[in-house]
């Protein structure tokens, strides 16, 4: 997606952080933007602020976690501004602590908004993304929580290392269809991530005063949206697959991936499996990992 001047784009979480960010950076390139959030005060005050840019923006109230509301938000981005082109499953919550102190509500909070609420937002979008047969991206906000994983973190990384292995394979399915897919994974970033609980419903067991994961100082203390929403614009026109913001946590990838490589080196060396012929495997990855050249 080279050329955005005249598309759309919508957004979810998109009245503060790193969704608004890319909002201005999306507008700033011609685009149309739709944003959805869960805070309609906010939602009000970004809308205004792209329309004070003269960018061609609205905003609509959606629950990520309601597979119906987000069918409804793309009719209604649809009626409002025609084709989309690039979808952003942006909205995300933090929860963790001690694995004896994570509640059965803890997690169903966050799956329900970081990895449902992509699923959802895919599954919304993509008929319309098909339909007008222009092609399009999809960018679906992970985490490098989504390439390690913190003690204490668990319900996080877990949904991000999923929203990595969906984008995986969605890029694979969806380069037929000239349709892209990003997976964003930033380290610490400057945004709401650490109060996300003041958004929490009732039915995950409401706003709490502490969000069981101790990283506020290091997400205050993190680079600004308006980076990360540049490198965004950048990956989507370039059609790469994983965006990264962070190269300083490299390291750490490299780290887990030498763990990984050194439990290949234990099977080879396992009594267990000695003399075992295992097939040849095709090759499972269909390519997805590969930046368009």
């Amino acid at each position: 997606m080279i050329d955005l001047s005249g598309k759309t784009a919508f957004i979810t979480g998109g009245a503060s952080g790193i969704g608004l960010a890319m909002a201005h950076a999306f507008g700033a390139a011609g685009m149309n933007v739709m944003l959805a959030d869960i805070e309609e005060a906010p939602l009000a005050a970004a809308v205004s602020a792209l329309e004070e840019r003269q960018v061609q923006a609205a905003g609509l109230i959606c629950d990520v976690t309601d597979r119906a509301a987000l069918k409804a938000a793309a009719e209604k981005t649809v009626a409002t501004f025609g084709k989309v082109h690039l979808v952003c499953n942006n909205a995300g919550v933090g929860a963790g602590g001690p694995i004896d102190q994570v509640r059965p509500a803890d997690w169903d909070w966050v799956i329900q908004v970081n990895l449902m609420g992509v699923i959802y937002g895919l599954e919304a979008f993509l008929p319309h993304l098909r339909a007008h047969g222009d092609g399009g991206h999809v960018v679906n906000t992970a985490s490098m929580a989504g390439m390690i994983s913190p003690p204490g973190m668990e319900p996080y990384c877990a949904t991000k290392f999923a929203v990595v292995a969906m984008s995986e394979g969605w890029a694979g399915q969806l380069a037929a269809d000239n349709i892209g897919v990003s997976v964003l994974c930033p380290g610490f970033v400057r945004t709401n991530i650490d109060k996300s609980t003041r958004n929490r419903p009732d039915r995950f067991g409401g706003p709490e005063a502490s969000e069981g994961i101790t990283t506020s100082g290091l997400v205050q203390a993190g680079i600004d949206p308006e980076r990360v929403a540049l490198r965004v614009l950048e990956a989507v026109r370039a059609n790469q697959l994983y965006i990264f913001t962070h190269p300083n946590m490299r390291v750490t990838v490299q780290d887990r991936f030498a763990r990984i490589m050194q439990g290949f080196d234990q099977a080879d060396a396992s009594p267990a499996l000695e003399g075992l012929e295992s097939p040849a495997l095709p090759n499972l990855t269909g390519g997805a990992g590969r930046a368009a050249d």
